[in-house]
């Protein structure tokens, strides 16, 4: 199974988006820990979940999900690490 990264930025101020994130908990197995980018490890395909996704958000919203590769680098906590090598 892939794991994508999900981003977006909600631009509705005052807005619920707790939908969004229910939907991105069930999506299978994944990890959050910046602020607006999941890692969704699923069976989905990229464009499966990015339609299922845009229901919980606003038309003025901007969604983006890419599957993750090992070619890949930044700085993060060892757990985020080692989840990313778990999974892919």
């Amino acid at each position: 199974m892939p794991v994508y990264c999900v981003s977006y930025d909600l631009n509705k101020v005052g807005q619920n988006y707790a939908h969004l994130h229910d939907e991105l908990r069930s999506s299978g197995t994944w990890w959050h820990h910046l602020g607006t980018t999941w890692l969704v490890h699923t069976s989905e395909a990229a464009d499966q979940l990015s339609t299922r996704l845009r229901r919980a958000l606003d038309d003025n919203d901007s969604l983006l999900v890419i599957k993750v590769t090992r070619d890949y680098a930044g700085w993060m906590p060892k757990k985020a690490w080692e989840w990313i090598e778990r999974h892919l």
